[in-house]
């Protein structure tokens, strides 16, 4: 177990502060709506994926690999959803103004984690390493899930303070509205090798 507590937590750790859907959202909710009303938001991130992990681990990817097409109806919601959302960020022109997309409750953020593509590829890929078929699943997917509750949840908890310190820079409407469509942009970017997976 020691030998293993390592490389999951070095794989938690990298996966979980890199940019990505959950993080560039985060910090742009943290920048736009202040932190107290992002709490929520990152509540449900925090919580969210490692029951999301639990959940496939402990059955759902067998689902998926009977019925591929499922997965590829929740893949392409996914990609049509985070687009939708890079272009509310991207159009978000006032902090805290009315026209703001308001920022995302506890629900809507663990059910986000369903159809965000980099929290697949995470889960699918820590269940894969981490997990030994020769027995003791249950506590290998308990550690990962565990590991992505502490180490994870911090992780993002980063990118939500990180948009907040940008709050006192970008009081002036140009900055904040350069800022907004860069971090569309960069939403929308993050989802390109998803949406080229059959491609490959």
């Amino acid at each position: 177990m020691i030998e293993t507590l390592l490389p999951i937590t070095l794989f938690v750790f990298s996966a979980s502060i890199t940019p990505g859907p959950n993080n560039l959202m985060i910090m742009s909710s943290g920048l736009n709506h202040g932190a107290r009303q992002s709490l929520p938001h990152l509540l449900g991130i925090w919580l969210g994926f490692p029951a999301m992990l639990v959940a496939v681990g402990l059955g759902l990817g067998s689902i998926f690999s009977n019925f591929p097409i499922l997965h590829e109806v929740i893949r392409w919601l996914g990609i049509a959803y985070l687009l939708f959302l890079a272009w509310l960020i991207a159009t978000t022109k006032q902090l805290d103004s009315a026209s703001a997309r308001r920022p995302f409750s506890f629900l809507q953020a663990v059910a986000f984690q369903w159809i965000n593509p980099k929290g697949w590829v995470m889960a699918i890929g820590a269940l894969a390493v981490f997990t030994s078929p020769s027995g003791g699943v249950w506590s290998d997917i308990a550690t990962i899930a565990l590991a992505f509750t502490a180490i994870g949840g911090p992780c993002v908890a980063v990118w939500l303070f990180f948009g907040l310190s940008l709050k006192k820079f970008l009081t002036e409407p140009r900055h904040l509205r350069q800022f907004n469509i860069v971090m569309g942009v960069l939403l929308a970017t993050s989802i390109i090798p998803m949406a080229l997976e059959d491609l490959h």
